[in-house]
């Protein structure tokens, strides 16, 4: 059996998946309903300093947005860190930790970017028992609004100076959130790391507006007629996280820092790719909000299972596989030769390969009287758009070809694409050249 165990920072947990801070993880009863259900971690919701208390809105606070099916593709929301005291949650994260020992509980914290505000709470977070904190420099709504949260995480110097305060006053590991909105994720990373951050965890949010009410002409979620942008998540921003992670574990000034991947992390596939991307281990939101918590259940059966399959002993084994393939556009190989071929016996002769390849391709598809589908081979570019709109699975694939060789099924011989193949770096001239 596969070994889940996962040492993330030194943070042991019996698997790799935690639930992301959010509403998830805002009080006691919903942690222990986690823990029991078989999570390995929790990020806390976002802890505040005292003062003014934090007010959220009585109203609406998620916008959606959902494929043909209603399945819920995204989601938006405008909900503020927590609004509960401060001394409550420490008190109630306390006492989570003294029964679950095995699990990782995190801290997240927001307050002002003042050190005597981080210095005042961090010995407080300490006393928890906590297995280290995480610093919110993510939520790109309300909070930033006041100088904390994205404001912060956009500037990278701020980053900086606020981890190094954290390193100062906690003797535990911190995990820098950071936020997606910002032009360069590298960036905001070498500053957390520049200021002894243990790892760093991504993506936060991405500011957004899911929809308008074309009745009220307000956004979606509306408060008395009125909206605001918020933070979106779900499976719809997971190719987004997936690129600034590893944009982020291939960075020689990033190399070897600790990730935390987030992001529409539905599944346990979805999982192992953030893993494959140099993730240590994994944070989840949308998908226990959309499901409830027992869906960590198949996420660590289905990963179980599937590392079996390969061999793979521990989360290590595979973790950061798939960096060395993830390259700039510059160095793909444009002698890679690949035509699309339809399996006539899987065709339901619907015609939408057909016409998205008639009217905004390549004209590579014919079709016959009776609707038979066919691909034109001299003129198809293996762009495999009609791989992507066949409805049925796996009836149209890309199959690989060698150059120099004679395509069985046009008895033509296979040419590579020479677009810009003067100037590519893979091009033997162009490397005798240098």
């Amino acid at each position: 059996m596969a070994d889940l165990t996962s040492d993330f920072v030194g943070i042991k947990s019996p698997n790799p998946f935690w639930l992301a801070s959010a509403p998830p993880t805002d009080k006691e009863y919903n942690v222990r309903r986690a823990f029991e259900a078989g999570w390995g971690g929790v990020v806390w919701k976002t802890l505040g300093a005292e003062g003014p208390p934090v007010v959220n809105v009585n109203g609406p606070r998620y916008g959606a947005i959902w494929g043909a099916d209603r399945r819920l593709l995204g989601l938006n929301n405008i909900e503020l860190i927590t609004d509960r005291p401060l001394e409550t949650n420490l008190e109630e994260m306390a006492r989570v930790k003294a029964d679950y020992p095995d699990r990782a509980l995190i801290a997240s914290i927001m307050v002002p970017c003042e050190e005597a505000a981080w210095k005042a709470i961090l010995p407080r977070v300490a006393e928890t028992g906590a297995d280290g904190i995480e610093l919110n420099f993510g939520c790109p709504h309300g909070m930033s609004e006041r100088g904390m949260g994205a404001a912060v995480g956009q500037v990278p110097e701020y980053i900086e100076m606020v981890t190094r305060w954290c390193k100062q006053y906690y003797d535990k590991p911190v995990i820098v959130k950071l936020t997606p909105n910002i032009t360069d994720i590298r960036k905001p990373a070498e500053a957390a790391r520049n200021g002894g951050a243990d790892a760093v965890s991504l993506i936060n949010t991405i500011n957004s507006i899911t929809s308008v009410n074309l009745d009220t002409m307000s956004p979606e979620p509306s408060i008395d007629g009125k909206g605001s942008h918020g933070g979106y998540c779900g499976p719809a921003v997971k190719p987004i996280a997936m690129s600034m992670v590893s944009e982020i574990a291939r960075n020689p000034a990033t190399h070897g820092l600790p990730i935390s991947g987030i992001g529409g992390i539905t599944t346990w596939r979805d999982a192992a790719e953030f893993i494959t991307l140099g993730c240590g281990n994994v944070q989840v939101c949308t998908a226990a909000m959309t499901y409830g918590f027992k869906i960590v259940e198949e996420m660590i059966s289905g990963l179980s299972q599937w590392m079996d399959e390969k061999g793979h002993e521990s989360i290590a084994d595979f973790c950061g596989a798939a960096v060395p393939n993830v390259t700039d556009w510059q160095y793909l190989n444009l002698n890679y030769i690949a035509k699309a071929e339809i399996n006539q016996d899987d065709c339901i002769k619907c015609g939408r390969c057909y016409a998205a390849c008639e009217d905004t391709s390549h004209q590579a598809i014919s079709m016959s009287e009776d609707r038979t589908f066919e691909v034109i081979d001299e003129e198809c570019v293996a762009c495999n758009l009609c791989v992507n709109v066949c409805p049925v699975e796996g009836c149209i694939t890309m199959v690989p070809m060698e150059p120099g060789t004679t395509d069985p099924r046009t008895n033509r011989p296979v040419e590579p694409n020479y677009a810009n193949w003067t100037s590519h770096p893979n091009n033997p001239a162009a490397k005798a050249a240098e």
